[in-house]
Formats: structure tokens, sequence, C-alpha cells
């Protein structure tokens, strides 16, 4: 089992490069959901001011037929 985790002796080369690649991409996930949180709250507070606002008056066309 030890020959297993020393790996020809270049062992802490390669479990230091997966722990390094598991901590970018725990970070990276952290970074997006945090970015999609929000992404979602302003999206939700775009939504409510749009909603707030008087709709449009629709002119009626000239009907000249």
């Amino acid at each position: 089992m030890s020959e297993f985790f020393s790996m020809g002796g270049y062992g802490s080369y390669i479990w230091a490069s997966y722990g390094i690649a598991a901590i970018s991409l725990i970070v990276l996930l952290i970074t997006t959901l945090r970015g999609l949180g929000q992404s979602r709250t302003e999206l939700d507070q775009l939504e409510t001011v749009l909603k707030s606002r008087r709709p449009r008056r629709v002119r009626p066309k000239d009907q000249t037929s």
C-alpha cells in the first residue's frame, strides 16, 4: 500500500497536484454558485421594478381604408 502512495518516489508531487486541482475546482464551484445567486437576486429586483412601472398606452392605429 505504501508503494501506491509513494508512486515511485513522485507521490508527494502527484498527491499535491491532485490536492491543488481539487481545491481549485471547489473554489470555482463556490464562486460560480455565488455569482448565480447574485444574478438571480438582480433579476428579481429588475423584474420587480419592471412590474411596478405603469403599462404603456397603446395608441389605436389610424384606420384609413
